[in-house]
């Protein structure tokens, strides 16, 4: 994160956003550390949550939990699995399948159960159609075409083709850059309606207590901070792209 977020502080270099320091946009420096610092925060903060409570002890494990949910929701054809890593969990809506770390998938902790439920989360958004989990889905192709491009402008930049002194280009890099900011945009419902739907069903279900229930609750909740990090640090950094091309244009 840190060099990609250095590696965008050298694209705004001399572009007139303020007064520089080495060469690099001061607007731009303070953009990219408070991002960083955001980011540090929540990330420290997720991260002693859920090992506090990775400590709490609950009777079914993450792979049991996530069976149990799809199963209450009439989900029959997706797969709960391992996989390697930590913080690897996620849903992958074309092979249908709940994929938990390793740390989650044999764990019975409030965080395991909290994870796996909020993964199954996105499996009944899938089930039910959920409107902005299909947006998110179509958008992931032109996510992928545009974050492409724009490391090819990116590296060109820094190899000293001039490619921001060019209007045309720095227009093209706005709008790909606009694309992937949308899409961090649309993410954000995604994510806290399949933590919402994780937190009714366990309630509902009486998976967790009270104050196994609250503790799971914040859990997700740093969780999603991460999400409106990103896009609070993605439409800044847009805006300013956005800023500059238009000055450059008068």
């Amino acid at each position: 994160m840190i060099t990609e977020f250095l590696t965008l502080a050298q694209v705004g270099y001399g572009s007139g956003g303020g007064q520089s320091t080495g060469g690099f946009s001061m607007t731009y420096i303070i953009i990219i550390g408070v991002s960083l610092l955001v980011s540090f925060l929540i990330s420290g903060t997720l991260k002693r949550r859920f090992n506090e409570y990775s400590q709490i002890p609950i009777r079914m494990t993450g792979a049991q939990i996530a069976e149990k949910m799809l199963s209450e929701n009439g989900i029959n054809d997706v797969k709960v699995i391992s996989t390697p890593g930590q913080l690897t969990d996620h849903y992958d809506p074309i092979k249908k399948t709940v994929n938990l770390s390793e740390g989650v998938y044999g764990m019975n902790s409030v965080a395991a159960a909290a994870v796996a439920a909020h993964e199954c989360g996105h499996a009944v958004q899938h089930q039910q159609a959920y409107v902005w989990l299909g947006m998110r889905s179509k958008m992931v192709p032109a996510v992928q075409f545009s974050s492409k491009l724009l490391n090819y402008l990116m590296w060109a930049s820094i190899l000293g083709m001039g490619l921001f002194q060019n209007s045309a280009m720095l227009w093209a890099w706005v709008v790909l850059f606009g694309v992937t900011t949308l899409f961090s945009i649309v993410t954000l419902p995604v994510e806290f309606d399949a933590s919402k739907r994780a937190l009714v069903w366990m309630e509902s279900s009486g998976i967790a207590t009270s104050i196994e229930h609250d503790r799971a609750k914040n859990a997700l909740f740093w969780a999603a901070m991460t999400y409106v990090a990103a896009a609070v640090g993605s439409i800044a950094q847009f805006v300013y792209f956005l800023m500059m091309a238009l000055n450059r244009r008068n």
